[in-house]
């Protein structure tokens, strides 16, 4: 193997490698590149509530809140759009090393086969050709020239191949980087512009936090009203669910208020409920969470905490309710200051859609995974269509989103 040869294999290393960074960067942007795409849809999912809503009466505070959600959204937004600039820049400096690195072994190449080329020419004739064989002291070295020969001409055809093939990808690989010098401008305009938009929320959002913080106590006193609403209705669904779980385990002998006595087929509904943690679909097809699982502190009245045993998602009037697995309706009940509710039962697992104008099942019901129950009624605290969700394992009320995808 030649010098040439050796430094030839040990580029083509390095390329590949290159290469298997660059992929496992592109992987890295593709997904951010998806989580952009999921926060601008969330962003506009946002806005498109806060237009619809804009004629309705709303208090200071639910308009500090509403902006509060788009400002922490455009905020994820622009972090995720920085992490996918920067990863283009790491991929246009790796190419441009590429390219440099291909230049270099081209023109090694085109030298080396120039040298090749002009050798050949001036051997070019059959004579000098049969004169070289003839020349041998025998019949083996004769041999062996002719060997030689062959394997002159073929080496010669195959560094002719690499030229072009080299030639072709520094071709590709400058393309690329045309394309990702595009892409990442165009992801920095977007910035420019999200930037503006945060910039003019944040202002309106001071000044309605301005108008707040002289009349705190009032404040404080309309979350403490909200507060009490949601855990009255909270404790409303447990105690219905400890009910529902008493006539269930009676059918079958049990005293038990606190956990549902299974069948094997309830184990296994309960097991494939257990295997799709994470992967559940959404209860709407369109929305936005209004109020997290779980108590966090008011993100304007710091002194006030919001508590809920399940998730509030703001969505279109009349949306439809679509079931988030396999399960039976065992419960539907009317709760006073939320419209209905439906209770389906998953083994040992519950979800609970709450607040439903439009009831489409009936008790007994068997259901399918994304199967229509009902539709979203309004909040009777807000005046906008919002779903309160819940899921619980018996008793114990677990946080949707760590079920629910990506919520």
């Amino acid at each position: 193997m030649s010098q040439f040869q050796l430094k030839y294999i040990v580029s083509l290393f390095l390329i590949v490698s290159c290469s298997s960074i660059s992929f496992s960067q592109s992987a890295e942007r593709k997904k951010l590149e998806q989580q952009r795409i999921a926060l601008r849809k969330e962003i506009n999912e946002i806005s498109s509530l806060l237009v619809t809503n804009k004629q309705k009466q709303q208090s200071v505070l639910t308009q500090v809140e509403d902006l509060d959600k788009r400002i922490r959204a455009t905020e994820n937004l622009i972090r995720v759009t920085n992490q996918e600039a920067n990863l283009l820049t790491k991929e246009i400096n790796a190419n441009l090393n590429k390219i440099a690195k291909l230049r270099k072994d081209l023109e090694k190449l085109k030298e080396d086969y120039a040298k090749m080329i002009k050798k050949s020419y001036k051997s070019k004739s059959n004579q000098s050709r049969i004169m070289f064989l003839f020349s041998s002291e025998n019949f083996l070295q004769a041999y062996k020239r002719l060997q030689y020969m062959k394997q002159y001409t073929k080496y010669r055809k195959k560094q002719g191949v690499e030229i072009k093939q080299q030639t072709e990808l520094l071709q590709k690989l400058n393309e690329d980087l045309v394309e990702q010098r595009k892409a990442k401008e165009e992801l920095l305009s977007q910035n420019r512009i999200t930037q503006s938009k945060l910039q003019k929320d944040k202002k309106q959002q001071e000044e309605l936090v301005a108008s707040i913080r002289k009349k705190t106590g009032d404040f404080e006193k309309e979350l403490q009203q909200k507060q009490k609403e949601v855990s009255r209705i909270d404790q409303e669904i447990e105690r219905l669910i400890r009910e529902a779980i008493a006539v269930e385990n009676k059918k079958k002998g049990s005293t038990s208020t606190s956990k549902f006595e299974l069948t094997p087929e309830a184990k296994e509904l309960a097991a494939n409920f257990t295997a799709n943690k994470g992967k559940l679909p959404w209860p709407v097809k369109s929305g936005v969470v209004a109020m997290r699982f779980g108590t966090h502190p008011h993100p304007v009245v710091k002194s006030a905490k919001i508590k809920s045993n399940g998730v509030r998602i703001e969505t279109n009037e009349n949306e439809a309710v679509r079931a988030v697995f396999n399960g039976k309706v065992f419960k539907i009940q009317a709760i006073k200051g939320a419209n209905k509710a439906i209770y389906v039962i998953h083994g040992d697992f519950l979800s609970v859609y709450n607040n439903l104008s439009h009831i489409n099942v009936e008790v007994g019901d068997e259901l399918t995974t994304n199967q229509v129950i009902g539709r979203v009624g309004k909040s009777t605290a807000t005046g906008r269509p919002t779903l309160s969700f819940f899921i619980y394992k018996n008793t114990q009320a677990l946080d949707p989103a760590l079920w629910i995808y990506k919520m």
